[in-house]
């Protein structure tokens, strides 16, 4: 297949609005496996629209992400892909998330339900305190549940939190909120010089958190280097919050839009833990495809010849939109029995965090329809106000009443 000039497509296709999936997305997907996009830096790009070139591309070591670091390739963001856990291939990627992949497995995490359960229910007694009957659901509960649970994980102060999480969204940016020397300052130098006064702390005075057990891997096994133990604090510290966080207040915008979604929770509370599958399918956690692949190799793919060296865009919320894959797709249906979303990603980097994750988002929606069942927006739903300019989508307030 040759594409010509009036076949590549400028990329992203329009701002995001809401929970929204652009329809441009599901008219390439039936045109053709893979669209030639232009990004908004760095170039021209492929951009994978079905499920299965989708999970492939996540996959299959020949598509890089190291190949990304410090690299002028085609992105959605202005500022360059550091070196992380995120951008790594493997073997380095294994050796690292072995470090603390026991602190998310299925069991360990079952095991924080009950202090997670308290954290919401305090979170709630707060909100609704000296008989309020209405408040920002966002900032009250839907943040602030992930937030506590991953600085006690990691044994960072609460308090802390609207210093880290303010550099952590300049970091973050997408476009022209902050420079780039904003951007790289809160990456290079803030947050690394918090997470270091941190870790003279831990090894002054080592604690049973996850933040201690890197540092003892670091001095006493030298299984990472100092520069990584700061990194992988850093990305514990922002996936460990900021994506749940937004995605649970996203998906109380989606039910509470849409009341009879709602109704439907209160109805059978015993949908929940397949409400919060479907969620994850439906509602896309970043606004644009921002996760760049590098070909190292000629590789077919959706029938197209990709050559190495060329960049390729995965976007996993719109291969959760394939009909080939999913019944009435478009269609947010609680009750869906088959559904291998794509939500926490496919191969090596599938998220680490996707147990406590599921666990977050289950305690949530089971309290607020145990303990706030008259629960509605405060406003129209189009004038709940979202965040932009961000690589994760979520409102910046959610005003509701009880």
């Amino acid at each position: 297949m040759t594409v010509t000039d009036s076949e590549v497509v400028n990329y992203p296709f329009a701002p995001a609005e809401a929970v929204d999936i652009h329809p441009k997305y599901a008219e390439l997907r039936a045109e053709q496996a893979l669209t030639r996009v232009n990004m908004q830096y760095g170039g021209e790009a492929w951009l994978a629209t079905r499920y299965d070139d989708i999970k492939v591309v996540l996959a299959d070591p020949r598509f890089s992400r190291a190949e990304t670091v410090g690299k002028d390739v085609p992105r959605v963001r202005k500022a360059y892909e550091e070196k992380n856990i995120v951008s790594m291939d493997d073997p380095e990627h294994g050796r690292l998330r072995k470090l603390v992949a026991k602190a998310f497995t299925v069991r360990r995490v079952e095991q924080m339900r009950p202090r997670t359960q308290q954290i919401a229910d305090d979170l709630l007694d707060r909100l609704t305190a000296e008989g309020r009957t209405e408040g920002d659901l966002a900032s009250g509960f839907a943040w602030m549940l992930p937030i506590t649970v991953i600085c006690e994980m990691l044994g960072v102060p609460l308090e802390d939190h609207y210093k880290f999480r303010g550099w952590i969204d300049t970091w973050l940016t997408v476009g022209e909120t902050y420079t780039l020397e904003e951007m790289n300052e809160a990456r290079f130098e803030r947050l690394p010089e918090y997470l270091a006064t941190l870790i003279a702390k831990r090894r002054a005075e080592p604690t049973d958190d996850l933040l201690s057990a890197l540092v003892s891997a670091r001095d006493d096994e030298d299984r990472l280097s100092e520069e990584e133990l700061i990194t992988m604090g850093i990305a514990l510290l922002a996936t460990g919050h900021h994506t749940t966080a937004n995605q649970l207040a996203n998906y109380l915008y989606t039910l509470l839009s849409r009341p009879a979604y709602w109704q439907q929770l209160l109805d059978d509370p015993e949908l929940v833990p397949t409400a919060v599958e479907e969620l994850l399918r439906y509602t896309p956690l970043s606004p644009y495809s921002e996760n760049t692949r590098i070909a190292t190799a000629d590789i077919e793919l959706g029938g197209q010849l990709v050559r190495a060296g060329e960049a390729v865009m995965i976007f996993p919320a719109i291969g959760n939109r394939d009909e080939r894959v999913f019944e009435r797709p478009e269609e947010l249906d609680l009750t869906r029995k088959h559904n291998p979303h794509m939500a926490f990603g496919h191969g090596i980097h599938h998220c680490l965090g996707a147990p406590l994750a599921r666990i977050e988002l289950q305690i949530a929606l089971s309290t607020l329809i145990r303990r706030l069942p008259t629960l509605e927006l405060a406003v129209p739903a189009e004038e709940v106000p979202w965040k932009v300019d961000n690589v994760v989508r979520g409102v910046s307030g959610l005003p509701v009443r009880w």
